[in-house]
């Protein structure tokens, strides 16, 4: 059995660092606030852009045009995994990067050959060290990303797209859905989704027609709106994705910190027995040593 003072110096080592999971818990709850306001602005934003672009696609007389709306026989997919740039986040890192691992497996199954990319320290690292070549990655905004950072990751992905040398541009990202639960999407950003340019009943398209007059013509304006489209959907899943981190890690301090508190009283009870042991051992030493002068 461990000594009083192992067992003291333990728990002291305990309780310092529930110190500091209990700090790191606060800090995160207030990134968290700060993060879930972003988001909350942005998505009200993102979903007049999709109803902007598809009010647009539908006036235009042609879209073949457009090099981003072009869907061909995938032969090639990039995969953009967004991770942290630290960890302590309970498994935040781990379940995005084991959903575009699955993504990758479903589509070599198909024949298709991936190319990966990736933003974030954590999913840059873990890429590397299972040997996949990263032919770009963005780190250093994982906490607080702004519009240019993900203006950076859509040009580069546009530009690939519209050369011919990827067919499909996927993103993997956590989904904030609440502190404690963050849900993992793989989402399609290019060729941009059919789905984003579907009529969405008569209602709302008669709606779509009254509010604009296009100056120039669609078709123009639709070239300008395409790659703002596509930076906003990574800006968004950017958002969503430090959003989620910060609920990721206070959860996960918060859980560290009672289970530090559990451990504490599991060692105390163990210095008390401990100590009891000491107590009874010193008392029998006493008497056995009295017996021994009295004989």
């Amino acid at each position: 059995m461990a000594s009083v003072q192992d067992i003291k110096r333990r728990i002291r080592s305990v309780r310092n660092t529930r110190k500091i999971t209990r700090a790191m818990e606060l800090v995160a709850a207030a990134k968290l606030r700060r993060a879930q306001a972003r988001i909350e602005a942005m998505r009200p934003y993102a979903d007049r852009m999709t109803e902007l672009m598809a009010g647009t696609a539908r006036a235009s007389t042609s879209l073949r045009q457009f090099p981003l709306l072009q869907r061909r026989d995938v032969g090639t997919a990039l995969i953009i995994p967004l991770t942290g740039d630290r960890g302590l986040a309970g498994a935040f890192n781990a379940q995005v990067l084991r959903e575009a691992f699955a993504v990758e497996r479903r589509l070599r199954a198909d024949g298709v050959q991936t190319r990966f990319g990736v933003s974030g320290k954590k999913g840059a690292s873990t890429l590397r060290f299972r040997r996949y070549d990263v032919e770009r990655a963005w780190t250093g905004f994982s906490d607080r990303p702004e519009y240019h950072d993900a203006q950076a990751i859509a040009h580069h992905a546009a530009e690939l797209y519209a050369n011919g040398d990827v067919d499909s541009v996927r993103i993997v990202y956590n989904h904030f859905e609440s502190a404690l639960v963050q849900r993992v999407v793989d989402a399609e950003i290019l060729p941009i989704p059919e789905k984003a340019l579907e009529r969405e009943g008569d209602e709302r398209e008669a709606a779509l027609r009254g509010d604009f007059i296009y100056e120039p013509e669609p078709e123009q304006i639709l070239e300008r709106l395409l790659p703002v489209y596509v930076e906003t959907e990574i800006y968004r899943a950017l958002l969503e994705s430090a959003a989620s981190e910060q609920g990721a890690r206070m959860t996960a301090m918060r859980n560290a910190s009672k289970n530090a508190g559990e451990l504490i009283d599991t060692l105390t009870l163990q210095m008390n027995r401990a100590r009891q042991a000491e107590i009874t051992q010193e008392i029998l030493e006493v008497v056995a040593g009295a017996d021994a002068l009295s004989a």
